[in-house]
C-alpha cells in the first residue's frame, strides 16, 4: 500500500510541483525515490528523519544527493534514530563531518540523535581542530558529549559561526589541549544546556562565556554543585559573566545551585530568597522567580532561579521549597529532596505544569501529612511516563492509587517490584488497577515470573 502511494506521488504529483518545492523532509523508505524522481531547482532545505546512521551515510554519497549538497542546500536537519543501537555508532561523527565538508552552501545545521545514552563525539573527527570544516555555516544546533566537543567547535573549524545552540551530556573538566581563552568575536547567539550536575561551572563554563565579547543573546540551562561556596546569584553572574558581554540584550536562564558543606567546619551563610531576588533586579534582570533554602539541611542547600516566562521543556531537581508558578512549556519534571514531599506540592504541580508528560521522583523520606482521604483528586492529564523507583512507599501509593491520583495516559512505569507488590497487594488491590490498566512498559530492574493476577493487573503489557 505504501509503495503504491509513493509511486503515484513520485510519478503524478511531484512533476507538477517540483519547481515550487523549497523544503523537503525524507525518511529511509522514501528518500531515494523522491530525490530521484524530479529535479528540485528551488530546493534549499533538507530534513532527514528517523534514519539509522549507517543507512544515512550510504544515502549521502549518492550522486544526486552530492549534487544538491554541493550546489544549493543551505539548511539541513539530521534526526538519527540511534535508540535501536545499544553501542554508540561511529558513523555519526562521519555523517557530521561529511555534511560540513561537502555542503559548500550550508548556513544552518541541526544535528540530533534520538538517544540520551550517547551524543555526538566531535573529538573523534579525523579533522584537526585548527582546520576548517565549513566556511559558510553560521548556525549550528547540536547535542554533544563533553565540553571539549564544544571547545573544538569554537576553536576555528567553523570560522563564520554566529549562532551555537548546544546540549552537553556532561560538563566536566577539560582533558584536551584546546585553547579556552581565545576571544570569540563573531559569536552573537549562544545557548548552553545540560541535564546533569556539574562541579566545573566556575573553572570551565565561566571562562568559556567570558570569551563571547559580542554576544547579543545568551541562554543558560545548568545545574551546578559547589563545595563550601555560595549560590550563584545576580551579583556573581554580572561580575563573572555578564559584565564581559556589553552587547547582550537577551538573557534566558534556569540556574540551579546545590551547595554542600559536608566534611568541612566552615559555615556557609545562605542568603534569603529576597536577597537573591534583589541581586538580580539591581542588575536590571527583573522578570525572575526563585525558590531557595535559606539554611543548610544536612549540610546541603539548594537554589533555583530562572527567568520568566519559563522557556524550557525540562524542570530539574525540584525540592519541597517550590511555591508554584506557570510552566506551560514544561514536559519533563524531576523532583529530588531529603525532606518529604507533601500532598499539597503534588496538587500545585498538577495545576502549574498542565502539559507535563514525564515525571521522575527521588525521595525516600515518608510523607508527614498523608491525605489519603482527601476529597480533592490530583490529575495529570498528559503524564505518560512515571519514574518512582527510588521513593518511599508513600509516593507509590500516592501516584498509583486512583483514590488519590488520576493518570489517564500513563503507559510507562519505573518502580521497584517489591514496592509494587506491597501497594497492589500482590496485584489484587483494585485501588491501583485503573492507573495501571494502560501501562505498556513496566521497568523494575529485576527478573520475575508474572502471575495470572499480574497480567490481569497490567492488561496492556
Amino acid at each position: 500500500m505504501y509503495t503504491h502511494i509513493l509511486d503515484r506521488f513520485c510519478s503524478k504529483i511531484l512533476p507538477r510541483i517540483n519547481q515550487k518545492i523549497t523544503k523537503l523532509t525524507v525518511d529511509p523508505l522514501s528518500m531515494k525515490r523522491i530525490l530521484g524522481a524530479v529535479d528540485y531547482s528551488q530546493l534549499y532545505s533538507l530534513s532527514f528523519v528517523n534514519f539509522e546512521s549507517k543507512i544515512l551515510l550510504q544515502h549521502l554519497t549518492d550522486k544526486t544527493m552530492l549534487h544538491l549538497l554541493t550546489n544549493q542546500i543551505t539548511h539541513i536537519t539530521v534526526d538519527i534514530n540511534s535508540e535501536k543501537t545499544e553501542i554508540s555508532n561511529e558513523n555519526e561523527p562521519n555523517i557530521f563531518e561529511f555534511i560540513l565538508l561537502h555542503s559548500t552552501c550550508l548556513n544552518d545545521l541541526t544535528f540530533f540523535q534520538k538517544s540520551s545514552k550517547k551524543y555526538l563525539a566531535i573529538l573523534s573527527l579525523d579533522v584537526p581542530y585548527e582546520n576548517s570544516l565549513s566556511l559558510s555555516l553560521t548556525k549550528l544546533k547540536i547535542n554533544i558529549n563533553t565540553l571539549d566537543d564544544c571547545l573544538y567547535l569554537l576553536n576555528g573549524c567553523l570560522p563564520s559561526l554566529s549562532t551555537l545552540i548546544i546540549h552537553i551530556k556532561k560538563i566536566g573538566r577539560s582533558t584536551s589541549m584546546i585553547n579556552n581563552t581565545k576571544e570569540l568575536f563573531k559569536l552573537k547567539c549562544f545557548s548552553l544546556s545540560t541535564n546533569r550536575y556539574t562541579f566545573d561551572y566556575d573553572t570551565q563554563v565561566v571562562p568559556l562565556l567570558r570569551r563571547m565579547l559580542n554576544l547579543e543573546e545568551l541562554t543558560l540551562f545548568i545545574s551546578v554543585i559547589r563545595i563550601k561556596s555560595a549560590y550563584i546569584d545576580g551579583n556573581q553572574l554580572y561580575d563573572k559573566v555578564l559584565n564581559y558581554m556589553p552587547r547582550l540584550n537577551k538573557f534566558i536562564f534556569s540556574i540551579h545551585t546545590k551547595v554542600s558543606n559536608e566534611f568541612s567546619k566552615k559555615q556557609i551563610d545562605l542568603p534569603s530568597n529576597d536577597d537573591i531576588r534583589n541581586s538580580f533586579t539591581k542588575r536590571g534582570i527583573q522578570s525572575i522567580d526563585i525558590f531557595a533554602d535559606d539554611k543548610l539541611i544536612k549540610n546541603r542547600g539548594n537554589c533555583h532561579v530562572y527567568s520568566l516566562p519559563y522557556q524550557f521543556n525540562d524542570f530539574l531537581f525540584m525540592n519541597s521549597s517550590f511555591q508554584g508558578g506557570r510552566f506551560d512549556k514544561v514536559r519533563s519534571l524531576s523532583m529530588d529532596d531529603i525532606r518529604p514531599f507533601e500532598y499539597e506540592l503534588f496538587q500545585i504541580i498538577s495545576q502549574d505544569f498542565p502539559f507535563l508528560r514525564k515525571l521522575s521522583i527521588l525521595n525516600n523520606i515518608p510523607e508527614k501529612n498523608k491525605q489519603y482521604h482527601s476529597s480533592t483528586l490530583i490529575t495529570f492529564n498528559h503524564l505518560f511516563e512515571l519514574d518512582i523507583y527510588c521513593v518511599h512507599n508513600d509516593y507509590v501509593i500516592q501516584f498509583l492509587s486512583d483514590k488519590h491520583t488520576r493518570l489517564p495516559c500513563l503507559t510507562n512505569l519505573i518502580v521497584q517490584y517489591e514496592k509494587l507488590l506491597t501497594v497492589s497487594n500482590n496485584f489484587t488491590n483494585d485501588a491501583a488497577r485503573l492507573n495501571s490498566s494502560k501501562i505498556k512498559s513496566l521497568v523494575t530492574y529485576r527478573l520475575f515470573a508474572g502471575s495470572q493476577d499480574y497480567y490481569s493487573y497490567f492488561p496492556s503489557l
